[in-house]
């Protein structure tokens, strides 16, 4: 019998793609590849990579030429609605023709020398959903600095913020959010930002009914700064051999978070407005705010709550590679 499914979640532009490409380095993983991005149908041809990459002198050459891709074309014709929902799918959503069909079709991604499947899914967490049909499924949150991620939505051509609110996959916005984005002057700036505090707190919520065992938190500052025992912690926690294989395809990827980007990007104003915005979540998630003036109110940091979770107390926590990503895989610069 296969693994539980490895999930790879987090708001989009966080660094997750380097992070999921890089994990699927492992010998043992198996993943949807762009193959699936491009030819919905194409699972057949999916399977043939995952058993190519198996073959001496052929797997190296075709782990280069095809990525691992989150695929949501091909996980719409397994769940309507999967990538297009305007708010977090959650287990009351699972049908049962959707179970079984999700069920049967990623059995069929992992191989015999490949049994790990391992997927990404960003923005909304459907963990609640995923865990509806794959009760024993854990689960690696990559958290990247709210002012970094906002400042690489707005360079994206796919951001759909530009649309407002109304446009968007992420509902209406709260009489809160709506109210801070006019009091920005409906800055696309200030609504980037409230994206990110939106998908955080879905974080939050849906993390709250998992198992502390089946679910890590990896903070991509610190897995650029360390990338090698980030990446031993994390193949413990999903019960994957250290092997050679995995460890030189770890020393040979140079991670650089270049999170301070946002401010060559932003002009003073703009800056001021990201951080007014996102000041109590940054806090929260141990990101110092470097501009705003306003006293923090006072409570726990969000690794203080995540000690606190992981001893019994009730608590509440809230991709192509980003462009401000600099990543050399094989070579150094």
């Amino acid at each position: 019998m296969n693994p539980s499914p490895l999930f790879i979640v987090g708001v989009g532009r966080s660094g997750s793609s380097v992070f999921h490409r890089l994990m699927c380095r492992h010998p043992r993983a198996a993943w949807l590849s762009r193959v699936l991005e491009h030819w919905p149908n194409a699972a057949p041809i999916n399977r043939v990579v995952m058993h190519a990459l198996a073959l001496p002198g052929v797997g190296h050459s075709v782990s280069r030429m095809i990525d691992p891709g989150e695929c949501y074309e091909y996980w719409e014709q397994l769940a309507p609605g999967f990538a297009r929902a305007c708010r977090d799918l959650v287990a009351a959503d699972v049908q049962n023709d959707v179970l079984a069909q999700v069920r049967r079709a990623l059995a069929q991604v992992p191989t015999k020398r490949r049994p790990q499947l391992v997927a990404k899914v960003t923005g909304w967490p459907r963990i609640g959903f995923l865990r509806e049909i794959f009760p024993n499924a854990k689960f690696i949150h990559v958290v990247r600095d709210g002012r970094a991620v906002a400042a690489s939505l707005l360079k994206v051509d796919w951001w759909q913020g530009w649309r407002g609110p109304s446009g968007w996959l992420f509902g209406e916005l709260t009489a809160e959010h709506m109210a801070e984005w006019h009091r920005h002057d409906r800055s696309f700036v200030a609504l980037a930002g409230i994206q990110w505090k939106i998908l955080m707190d879905a974080m939050e919520r849906a993390r709250q009914s998992v198992p502390t065992s089946c679910m890590v938190e990896i903070e991509y500052e610190d897995l650029c700064r360390d990338p090698l025992s980030h990446f031993r912690r994390v193949a413990e926690f999903a019960e994957l051999e250290w092997v050679p294989e995995f460890e030189r395809a770890i020393r040979s990827a140079e991670l650089r978070s270049e999170n301070e980007k946002w401010r060559r990007y932003f002009t003073p104003s703009q800056q001021s407005i990201l951080e007014s915005v996102l000041r109590s979540h940054l806090v929260r998630y141990g990101y110092e705010p470097q501009m705003t003036r306003e006293p923090v109110e006072a409570g726990a940091t969000h690794m203080q709550m995540i000690d606190e979770t992981e001893h019994g107390a009730a608590t509440a926590v809230s991709d192509l590679p980003p462009p401000d990503v600099a990543v050399m895989v094989g070579r150094k610069s």
